[in-house]
């Protein structure tokens, strides 16, 4: 018992001497006495909580117990309150963050001898994690658009308060639709998006076309194909370059799929790895082979960016996924598995993530995972026939031609692998 008793007050004070270091190192320059509190200080204070702690876990009387707790933090807090305000007084500052972390220090004392002594020690590493980030935070939000900040918080709320209170459960005919499943599925998506929009607005316009490509290609790789296309019709860049890009931005749509499928359905995941990944690593090469005469930082120049997210995005993209997922299984229903297939592969022309979520979700239901293997595949050969053939009748002969090597080499090869895979396991 004592063992343990010690243990906890070792991590009370090991929390308050990661807070004195980092609260120390801002204030290294001050001479002695000049700052309410360094790294004696706040060490002093977490075991102080930890005294308090074991104090209160002492008493037998639940009541007593907390009185001791309560008349420990709001004396604490009354005198850290006072030393901060003169200090406050004396430098003009209005800082609240020394105060809010020596009081949440003492409190994590009190929580490391009373509770769990592991959440303890991680909270305060989250504690000492915020206060050490203190430069790198107050550059983002200097950096950061309201659009931006608003897309964020948005998706955040989406996330954690929509999510939870949304239905898990199936509603209507032909196996109905989980509204949770779908909205989990659109707030993937629209992570993805967001992360696609922030790694291009990092790496810049003048980081290269290659580099805004392909943090587009997490967004939507025929929208990259498309403003590629239009370039090459401007004469803006060279068209193998421009190529180039739309063939990376489908690579990563491959890697996009690949990662999608994996957390969809694993039956059905392992059946599509091995044709994408071969897809993905020929695109890389196309990518290589077209564009190593030009590549170099800060040619060309980025995508237009717009705001990453929206409440009515994500609604929409919500409905569409269900209204997929409907569709395919009514006509699988009404007319077997050859024509849910068959519908998705029409669909994914314009959008393979809603296919790929239809057809996890029809396996191993309606269609067996092979064919819903099968209809993920076509679904992404097709989208990558109609990016040739707009990005081709937009950009001109030369980008054409470039573009049939960049989208049609992978295609193959995931076609290639399949087949040899389907024969092997046919011989075997």
């Amino acid at each position: 018992m004592e063992l343990e008793l010690i243990q906890r007050l070792a991590v009370a004070t090991g929390i308050g001497l990661l807070v004195g270091v980092e609260r120390g190192w801002w204030q290294r320059e001050e001479q002695a006495g000049a700052r309410t509190a360094g790294i004696r200080t706040y060490t002093l204070i977490g075991l102080l909580g930890g005294v308090f702690g074991a104090i209160a876990r002492a008493l037998t009387e639940p009541v007593a117990a907390a009185i001791v707790l309560a008349v420990g933090v709001l004396v604490f807090s009354g005198a850290f309150t006072l030393f901060r305000f003169r200090e406050t007084q004396k430098d003009k500052s209005y800082g609240a963050t020394t105060l809010v972390a020596a009081i949440g220090l003492f409190a994590l004392g009190i929580y490391a001898v009373i509770g769990n002594e592991v959440v303890a020690a991680a909270a305060g590493v989250a504690v000492v994690s915020v206060l050490a980030a203190r430069e790198s935070l107050h550059g983002w939000i200097a950096r950061v658009s309201w659009p931006e900040l608003r897309a964020g918080i948005v998706l955040a709320a989406m996330t954690f308060l929509a999510l939870p209170i949304i239905p898990d459960q199936s509603f209507g005919p032909f196996g109905g639709i989980n509204p949770r499943q779908i909205w989990l599925l659109a707030v993937v998506l629209a992570g993805v998006s967001f992360l696609g929009y922030a790694a291009a607005k990092a790496l810049g316009a003048e980081r290269g076309l290659l580099a805004a490509a392909a943090a587009g290609g997490l967004v939507s790789s025929t929208a990259v194909t498309m403003t590629a296309a239009r370039r090459a019709a401007a004469r803006e860049a060279d068209g193998r370059l421009l190529a180039a890009s739309a063939t990376l931005g489908s690579a990563v749509a491959f890697g996009r799929t690949l990662v999608l499928i994996g957390v969809l359905n694993q039956e059905v995941a392992a059946r599509v790895v091995a044709p994408l990944l071969a897809g993905l690593t020929v695109a890389i090469l196309i990518v290589l082979l077209l564009a190593r005469r030009n590549l170099q930082g800060g040619a060309g120049g980025g995508f237009e960016l717009r705001n990453p997210f929206s409440l009515q995005e994500t609604i929409g993209l919500a409905l569409l996924l269900g209204g997929v997922l409907f569709g395919t299984r009514a006509v699988g229903a009404l007319f077997g598995p050859a024509a849910a297939i068959a519908a998705n592969v029409v669909i994914g022309m314009g959008d393979t993530d809603s296919t790929t979520y239809a057809m996890s979700q029809l396996a191993p239901g309606q269609l067996t995972p092979a064919a819903a293997a099968v209809g993920i595949l076509l679904a992404v050969a097709a989208n990558n026939l109609f990016k040739f053939v707009a990005g081709a009748a937009l950009g001109g002969r030369g980008f054409g031609l470039a573009l049939a090597l960049g989208l049609g080499a992978p295609t193959a090869a995931g076609a290639a692998v399949y087949f040899l895979l389907l024969g092997a396991a046919g011989a075997g």
